[in-house]
């Protein structure tokens, strides 16, 4: 099957059954926004933002790189390698839970937020924070090692069936407070424990997993070297609309935060078709590059970033056509997401085009090269944020993060053609030609 085929096929399937997952957590969210109230729905949002940014800290970045040296140390043979970084992994995780336990809730304290639904929430939350960061590297490892599936079904489907048991369970209290309460302890429980049988498929998986080549020391400098930047990397770009919640928290009203909260996370969704595309032919690219197969990498990248791009012009359409249906299920007051939505979706049409430039400067051992991009990037939302909110409401929240992503997609285009000397945008494509390394000067 050729590697067209295979990354519409594969990534179809993964794409689907997000999409069945995220149809029970827009159900969920459409259900508390019209039976608890929009406060409440924007509480929830709230507390999912801050679970995801504490979860991809947790691994310390291992969770981020995790897919590359799977599929390095699988390709090499490299069982007892692989397993020692799996190990650190899954350290850093227990450590992080540990510490955030024992100092996380006096933080909130004397940060002035412990009457905040996080604080009383906090147990729940963490258990849920746990579950997540565990699940993130479990995927990670699981998508590296030619099983995406695996990877991805934990959270694309088992979280959404635990979110919405919970809910349902919740109701029967009556009291909206005491049912939202109830339920962070089913969703925060429950996901723990689908973690633990997710880890079980990564341990089964790594025991098939050939031990040919020669043990030798352990990488942990190179592994520090890739891990440390891509935790910044990977909570302003998989984390984006996160951070934003969290920011606009000050701008806008609960009710419509809850409205440019469930246009973020349809377009986390849209944007997962794209993830899947890469996630399935990630793999390959890594095994070239191990391999020093530098034409095929570029190749592989170049067929990737095409069919990334075409995907997201379609979903933009379709965003366009059907997001102020998907919008009204939540209530006649969300249908003020429509335009914005929109506009969330031009920006995953740029990045698209921009290709995957932090990926590629990691596997030419620049990863730290990303980070002022990056950087800009967020100083421009957080500018976006302060000059366009106030008067334009949620169509500004959306026009600065537009900017913000345009500014750091074409920055990171910049930084890869001149340092790594390598252009991933679209444009090759068009100009008949994949990627081409030039040996740097």
């Amino acid at each position: 099957m050729s590697l067209h085929r295979r990354l519409a096929s594969q990534s179809t399937v993964i794409f689907a059954a997000r999409l069945f997952g995220a149809g029970l957590v827009f159900a969920v969210q459409a259900m508390i926004a019209r039976f608890w109230g929009a406060h409440q729905l924007g509480d929830y949002l709230l507390i999912i933002a801050t679970v995801n940014l504490i979860a991809v800290v947790m691994p310390l970045g291992f969770q981020t790189v995790g897919t590359y040296f799977a599929a390095e140390y699988r390709a090499k043979g490299e069982r007892r390698q692989l397993g020692v970084f799996v190990g650190s992994a899954y350290g850093h995780v227990l450590g992080a839970t540990a510490l955030l336990l024992a100092v996380g809730y006096p933080f909130l304290g004397l940060t002035g937020a412990g009457q905040s639904a996080l604080a009383q929430h906090f147990v729940p939350v963490c258990l849920l924070a746990f579950g997540t960061a565990t699940v993130f590297v479990n995927g990670a490892m699981l998508v590296g090692l030619k099983r995406p599936y695996a990877g991805f079904f934990a959270d694309t489907m088992f979280r959404p069936m635990i979110v919405i048991a919970g809910f349902l369970i919740g109701t029967t209290l009556g009291n909206p407070d005491a049912g939202f309460g109830l339920m962070m302890w089913i969703v925060g429980v429950g996901y723990a424990g689908i973690a633990m049988v997710h880890f079980g498929f990564v341990y089964a998986t790594l025991k098939a997993i050939p031990d040919t080549a020669p043990l030798r020391p352990t990488e942990r400098a190179r592994w520090w070297r890739f891990a440390l930047p891509w935790v910044l990397i990977s909570l302003a770009s998989d984390f984006f609309f996160d951070i934003d919640l969290l920011l606009l928290a000050n701008h806008l009203s609960r009710e419509e935060l809850a409205i440019f909260g469930v246009c973020t996370r349809i377009f986390s969704l849209v944007s997962f078709g794209v993830a899947a595309v890469y996630a399935v032919t990630l793999p390959d690219m890594f095994e070239s590059e191990a391999n020093a197969d530098r034409p095929g990498f570029n190749r592989k990248v170049g067929d990737a970033n095409f069919v990334a791009t075409g995907l997201s012009l379609l979903l933009l359409v379709m965003m366009a056509v059907g997001g102020p249906f998907a919008l009204m299920i939540f209530g006649p007051a969300f249908a003020a997401g429509a335009l914005p939505l929109v506009v969330l979706c031009v920006a995953l049409v740029v990045r698209s085009a921009m290709g995957p430039a932090s990926l590629v400067l990691s596997i030419h051992d620049r990863p730290y090269a990303s980070l002022p991009a990056i950087g800009v990037g967020l100083v421009a939302l957080v500018a976006g944020n302060y000059l366009l909110v106030p008067p334009f409401g949620l169509m500004g929240a959306s026009f600065a993060a537009l900017i913000s992503i345009t500014t750091w997609s074409g920055g990171l285009w910049w930084v890869a053609l001149r340092t790594a000397k390598v252009d991933v945008s679209i444009m090759q494509k068009f100009r008949g030609a994949a990627p081409v390394a030039v040996p740097a000067e």
